[in-house]
């Protein structure tokens, strides 16, 4: 593991909360932070553009006001998801923002950019990046990112199709600083894992969609309790980039999930159609076999803390036995 920047040393679980299109909102990120792990947004979630200030201020404040109450054991650090490519015409709005209230941590997305990383490291900001193969992570460390998220396959959304242990280890091999492993993990036991690879912390999405702060339909969210990695989909049509999708509701929407045609890259969109297409087409990874219930983002970091301990303890204990 890497020697890492403030904010992202002395988190009390190495997790960070994935940025959900659409479901991620205030109420959630606050929890997550507040339970130990950074806490995320895509700032597009945020419409009309105008909300972004109210919620980057209700997040600002929720946080500083826990910090203050309880200062033995402060909240996590949150983050902002921006999605850099040329369909996101806010990009520059929000990032102004994020400038202004001094937002910790900056998830990039499809595509690098260096004043995007100058603004954040202007006020001190850390930014981490997006990452399906290690072409894209050579980009994003050379025009200035701080860090790397290892998409893997089996991640919810916007996936690649690289195994992880192929990813971790090619990016290793040349940077030592942040890296988050994103793919299928939903427990405890599958941080501890992305650790001992190389990555400094597990990156879990799909899971909080079926946590009770979520924004989803309640649909989305007994979808996600009801099922597991037979029921993902890998598919280009609804973005123009391959992700991996519930099949439920692909067939809601009246398409056939094993018959998909093949969308033209060049009509990527991540205005308002794709948020049509989210809100109908449900992303997801294939961790979600591990998630049988719907409970608090609080109850669900305290299961992942509890996991994650005791998988460290069996672990040791086989050390200390062999």
């Amino acid at each position: 593991m890497s020697t890492l920047p403030p904010p992202l040393d002395a988190l009390p679980l190495p997790i960070i909360g994935a940025p959900l299109f659409i479901i991620s909102n205030p109420k959630l990120v606050v929890a997550q932070c507040i339970a130990g792990v950074v806490g995320s947004m895509p700032a597009l979630n945020a419409r009309p553009a105008a909300q972004l200030e109210d919620w980057l201020a209700e997040i600002t404040e929720t946080l500083a006001a826990h910090d203050r109450a309880h200062p033995q054991q402060p909240a996590a650090p949150f983050a902002i998801n921006q999605i850099v490519h040329k369909s996101n015409d806010r990009l520059e709005h929000d990032m102004a923002l994020c400038v202004k209230y001094k937002v910790p941590v900056i998830i990039t997305s499809l595509g690098a950019r260096e004043d995007i990383n100058a603004a954040a490291h202007g006020y001190g900001g850390v930014v981490l990046h997006d990452v399906i193969n290690n072409r894209f992570a050579h980009k994003a460390i050379e025009k200035g990112a701080d860090g790397l998220i290892a998409v893997a396959a089996g991640a919810g959304g916007h996936a690649g199709v690289k195994s992880p242990f192929a990813l971790v280890q090619e990016i290793r091999q040349w940077f030592d600083g942040p890296l988050a492993l994103s793919g299928a993990i939903a427990t405890g036991d599958a941080v501890l894992a992305a650790q001992a690879m190389g990555a400094d912390f597990g990156y879990i999405g799909s899971a909080f969609i079926a946590t009770e702060e979520a924004r989803a339909f309640d649909g989305y969210k007994q979808a996600i309790v009801d099922g597991n990695s037979d029921d993902i989909v890998y598919s280009n049509l609804f973005t123009g980039v391959h992700g991996n999708y519930l099949a439920p509701s692909i067939r809601a929407a009246g398409l056939d999930p094993d018959q998909l045609p093949v969308s033209d890259p060049s009509k990527m969109n991540f205005g308002g159609d794709a948020k049509k297409a989210w809100k109908d087409i449900w992303g997801c990874g294939q961790g979600i076999g591990a998630i049988d219930k719907l409970q608090s983002a609080g109850e669900y970091i305290a299961q992942l803390r509890r996991e994650y301990q005791q998988a460290r303890a069996r672990l040791l204990g086989s050390v200390a036995n062999a």
